[in-house]
Order: C-alpha cells, then structure tokens, then sequence
C-alpha cells in the first residue's frame, strides 16, 4: 500500500493508514474518532513524541520551548497560525524543554526557541530563533522539500 500514509493521532497516538489522495479530507482516527488534522500543534511529550517523529510517515515541525522564555511565549501564536497553513503536508508539535528535558537532552536544544524539522526519524533541519508565521511556513517548505529532492 505504498499510495497510503501513517499519521499519527494528535489526541491518543493511535498510528492511522491514510490514503495519500485524501489527506486533504481529513479523516478520524480509528481509535479515539478525533479528527487527524486540527490546524493546531501537538503537545509532545514522552509518550507520543516517537509516533509523530519516527512512526508517522508525515514530516514533524517541532518547537522546542519553555514557559519562562519570552521569545517563546512571542512566537507561539505564530507557530499555531502556521501549523494551519502547512498541514496536512506535515505535523507541527510544541514541545516543552522544561517538561520533557531527556527529549530536549537527546537532541542538544541549546537555545530555545529552536524549531526542528524530523522526517521518519532523522532530523532534517534545524533553525533557532523566534519567527513570524510566514517565515515558519516558508522555512518549513523549503526545508522539506530540500529532503524529497
């Protein structure tokens, strides 16, 4: 089935086989029935940060950022608006250094806000700083279309 793909619930997890042709539709998760898109970031956390970054055939936008930092606090509404522009083509997720500091650890987050781009695993690009919504989505295209090159 290889005209299909494997997303990731946003609310429980579940992995999902979607026909590539109606990833645009929509859809509900086989287990929980929420819907596969909402036009808005996922809470990550240890236990579904794998289905979306390694088990999930959609490319995964993360945000790495903490309560107490004000850039971060800034450029979560922009993060959120993007994350309606650029799915279904890709997940986008927030994830809380503070909260989740082995995920942090495991992937060097120095500085945050620090945005990176994951595809079935691997990381693929990687930029730090807040930005606005536009350049998120431009940055996030450019980056994973680098990739399908």
């Amino acid at each position: 089935m290889s005209d299909s793909k494997i997303v990731a619930c946003p609310s429980c997890a579940t992995l999902n086989r979607v026909p590539a042709a109606k990833l645009g539709t929509g859809g509900t998760c086989g287990r929980c029935k929420s819907a596969l898109f909402q036009a808005a970031p996922v809470v990550l956390t240890a236990a579904n940060f794998d289905a979306h970054a390694s088990k999930s055939d959609l490319p995964l936008l993360v945000d790495f950022w903490a309560a107490w930092c004000g850039p971060c606090r800034q450029m979560a509404p922009a993060f959120a608006q993007a994350a309606g522009e650029l799915e279904p083509a890709m997940r986008l997720g927030k994830l809380d250094t503070e909260a989740e500091q082995a995920i942090a650890g495991r992937y060097g987050i120095r500085s945050i806000p620090t945005l990176i781009l994951f595809h079935r695993g691997r990381e693929i690009a990687r930029q730090s700083g807040a930005m606005p919504p536009a350049a998120i989505v431009r940055w996030a295209r450019e980056a994973a279309s680098a990739t399908a090159a």
